[in-house]
């Protein structure tokens, strides 16, 4: 079994940027975005492989990291 890697970031901003770039892969790999890969794959549409589990793991922290950022933009208007 792989071990968990932890990375840490100067800024959520630059987390963000770190997802969306490992989001890119996945969606060139699959020929498709990770929006629709989500809804599939939360649908049950999708097998429960370990790529796509970590796909999912990597689009729900995107998610997460973006609310953040918005609400900070949010605030600060």
């Amino acid at each position: 079994m792989a071990q968990k890697q932890r990375i840490t970031y100067d800024s959520e901003l630059d987390a963000l940027v770190a997802v969306a770039k490992q989001l890119s892969l996945f969606e060139d790999r699959h020929k498709t975005s990770s929006e629709e890969f989500f809804h599939r794959f939360t649908a049950g549409q999708v097998e429960d492989t370990a790529e796509f589990i970590e796909w999912s793991n990597a689009y729900r922290h995107f998610l997460s990291l973006r609310s953040v950022l918005e609400k900070h933009v949010s605030h600060a208007a």
